[in-house]
């Protein structure tokens, strides 16, 4: 089954057209993201791991300041936005034309890394519940928008797991946010369920055996993030360091669903798993 429907960006200006699904690599200039190879904090670290994802095929590198995973640290703007300037320089350093995503639910701390530093897509987490700036920054900035499902914060997100239909709830609380984002003035919107934000294990899986739905009833790209994730460690009972082969096969899964941006820790695996699922859709 092959789903994928191409795809345009507006990128610094200049309209992008994907015929294919995107890998999108993760970078985090954090001390306690949840996996810890993933952890990049000073320029060596962080110019070796993008030098290696752009090697590997990384179509997009996306880099986080603020881990939001339950009981991490609360981290000020002022120190957030020192660490996306530490690592968007490191990174432009070595890549300067790379399409680089900011993972941030901050206004300010988007505005700085697009502006000074050259961030081309806003990734937020909170899908603009956390900072009512954000969706009107997006618009003024004229960078796409990562628009994700989460409810509550990271530190009470997994309290609020109430769905009635996790699918069709997730689905219209979407919907109703794109329709007053394309009013605010922000074009390019791809759109991420938040699998593990404010989901059980057991919703995680309903989402993502419901993809194409969201996909089609939404008509944006979806973005997946399931790398490592709770979603696989405890149905598996392993830790997030023995996750990769769990994650490959769910990425497999989200491509065949529908998914136009697969992001991952591991990008060599997520290109080969992209590889194939291309092949065998000729």
């Amino acid at each position: 089954m092959n789903v994928f429907r191409p795809f345009s960006l507006n990128i610094r200006g200049k309209l992008h057209t994907f015929d294919r699904p995107l890998v999108m690599g993760i970078v985090n200039v954090t001390p306690d993201s949840f996996f810890a190879d993933s952890r990049t904090y000073d320029d060596n670290a962080i110019k070796a791991r993008v030098r290696k994802m752009i090697d590997e095929g990384a179509d997009i590198i996306d880099i986080g300041a603020y881990s939001s995973r339950p009981g991490a640290d609360e981290v000020s703007v002022e120190e957030e936005t020192m660490r996306i300037a530490k690592g968007m320089t490191a990174i432009r350093q070595i890549a300067p034309d790379a399409i680089i995503s900011v993972d941030t639910f901050r206004a300010d701390v988007a505005r700085v890394a697009v502006e000074s530093y050259g961030a081309d897509i806003i990734n937020d987490i909170s899908g603009g519940d956390l900072d009512d700036n954000m969706w009107s920054t997006a618009a003024q900035l004229h960078v796409p928008y990562i628009l994700m499902h989460m409810r509550g914060t990271p530190a009470t997100m997994q309290s609020m797991t109430d769905y009635k239909n996790v699918t069709a709830d997730v689905v219209n609380d979407l919907s109703a946010k794109l329709r007053k984002l394309r009013l605010a003035g922000v074009a390019d919107v791809i759109i991420d369920p938040g699998f593990g934000f404010s989901k059980t294990i057991e919703q995680n899986f309903d989402l993502m055996r419901n993809l194409d739905i969201i996909a089609e009833t939404l008509d944006a790209p979806l973005l997946v993030g399931i790398s490592r994730k709770s979603m696989i460690t405890k149905s598996l009972n392993i830790s997030s360091a023995d996750a990769l082969a769990g994650t490959i096969a769910l990425n497999t899964i989200a491509l065949m669903r529908g998914a136009s941006i697969i992001r991952v820790h591991d990008v060599a695996e997520a290109v080969a798993a992209l590889r194939m699922y291309q092949l065998s859709n000729k």
